[in-house]
């Protein structure tokens, strides 16, 4: 426990040198982040620490997440709507219902009929689908393409949008979950990462779900702007009554404001996971982790587990997406890469401590805060290296050119060096709970 509280608070040393150092508001976004990246380190440790589900594909359940705040959050397009988001959605039916009738006639039927009833539903629904739904994706795409051209959201809070965020990456992964968790452990990591790229194909290219590529800006926030703060006249004395600048002072208040959001959410989840683990429920998963064939051997659903606990991991990761999509303000599916959203998240869990949810925490402080804040240090290391040499020298070049590298260098370093020295990471597992 000593230990614990011994890294926790050099993490938050960290943040209070940033803040005195650069800026308080430096140090909040990176701390607002920090916070999102924790939880989806907790989605992937529920996953992998309680299971031994290797999920590589997290990028696509954070995209899933950040489109939920936009379906749900944004206004909706009533123009769009009326031309033809009713035609969508009897497409979509129409697409369902064929996968329904796949489903029942391969139950139910055998045999050469069988083949054949499948064939012919697989063609007569694929183009009913696509004589619907391509026709309401023509017509809604041509409402004002420059600034909408999909249909909008449900104009709800955005509060709301992030549990709706977490309910799309778990229907996904439950799908994903009834075809692929029967896989060794390689191929699943294989195919959540194609799934995870067909997501984001998807969200890439259906203009009329979210505006593709040209992305989705301006969505709502749960806390006041920052120009309607300094236009307050007592903000703007309470600011100057402390001697703080408004402008400085309401970019402080906003992003505190974010970062008490975020730590509920965090404490929530963090609660909710340490009562799992120390439950007979908890106990069963790493039993089914540590040897499925015992586990199996004992009674145990072990397919049924895996679903289970990959559908809750990939819910946390989902609401994860939606908050990071709230903080930004906006959804831009170009940004969704595997470096970020799926190498980094996995980096945290590791360096924090597999199979623990306090070691996930610290991980997603620490390896953020590093990856925002590597690059500047390097700089200066780096400009103090070189200060000496003859401008325009190979050598100076060179040093300088590697500054955009020092990120992914560091990554590597601390990983090997955790693996090498602390493989169980910063906060251990407790054996035997």
């Amino acid at each position: 426990m000593m230990r614990n509280v011994v890294l926790f608070a050099a993490m938050a040393a960290l943040f209070i040198l940033t803040g005195m150092t650069q800026s308080w508001n430096t140090s909040l976004s990176i701390l607002n982040m920090a916070v999102i990246s924790a939880i989806m380190a907790m989605g992937v440790n529920l996953q992998w620490g309680y299971a031994g589900l290797f999920n590589i594909g997290v990028m696509g359940f954070v995209a899933l997440g950040g489109l939920g705040v936009v379906l749900t959050a944004s206004a909706p397009n009533a123009e769009a709507w009326n031309a033809g988001g009713w035609r969508i959605v009897g497409g979509l039916a129409v697409g369902i219902a064929a996968l329904a009738l796949l489903v029942q006639a391969w139950r139910r039927l055998t045999g050469r009929v069988r083949t054949l009833a499948m064939l012919a539903l697989a063609v007569i629904g694929f183009v009913a689908f696509r004589w619907v739904f391509d026709a309401g994706v023509t017509a809604v795409e041509a409402i004002n393409p420059s600034v909408a051209g999909n249909i909008g959201g449900l104009g709800l809070p955005v509060i709301l949008a992030w549990p709706v965020g977490g309910l799309l990456a778990a229907a996904a992964a439950w799908a994903i979950g009834k075809t692929a968790l029967g896989l060794r452990s390689d191929y699943l990591a294989i195919a959540t990462l194609g799934i995870a790229e067909i997501v984001l194909s998807v969200m890439r290219n259906e203009d009329w779900l979210a505006r593709g590529v040209k992305n989705v800006i301006g969505l709502p926030r749960p806390v006041p702007y920052e120009v309607n703060l300094q236009r307050d006249p007592g903000f703007v004395a309470w600011a100057q009554g402390y001697g703080f600048d408004p402008v400085t002072a309401s970019s402080i208040v906003v992003k505190l404001c974010y970062l008490g959001l975020f730590a509920l959410v965090l404490a929530a989840i963090v609660l909710l996971s340490e009562l799992a683990l120390n439950s007979p429920w908890g106990r069963m998963m790493r039993a089914i982790r540590d040897n499925e064939v015992a586990a199996g051997a004992m009674g145990k659903n072990v397919t049924k587990r895996h679903l289970q606990i990959f559908v809750i991991g990939s819910a946390v990761i989902g609401i994860a997406g939606a908050m990071m999509t709230t903080l930004d303000s906006q959804l831009t599916p170009g940004t969704y890469q595997p470096l970020r959203f799926t190498f980094l998240v996995w980096v945290m869990v590791i360096v924090g401590g597999s199979g623990n949810n306090w070691g996930a925490v610290l991980g997603g402080f620490l390896i953020w805060w590093l990856w925002v804040m590597v690059e500047p240090i390097g700089a200066g290391v780096l400009g103090a290296i070189t200060a000496n040499l003859p401008e325009g020298s190979w050598l100076r070049v060179h040093l300088q050119d590697g500054v955009a590298h020092m990120r992914l260098l560091t990554m590597g370093v601390i990983l090997l060096m955790v693996l090498r020295f602390s493989p169980r990471g910063l906060i251990p597992e407790r054996r035997g709970r």
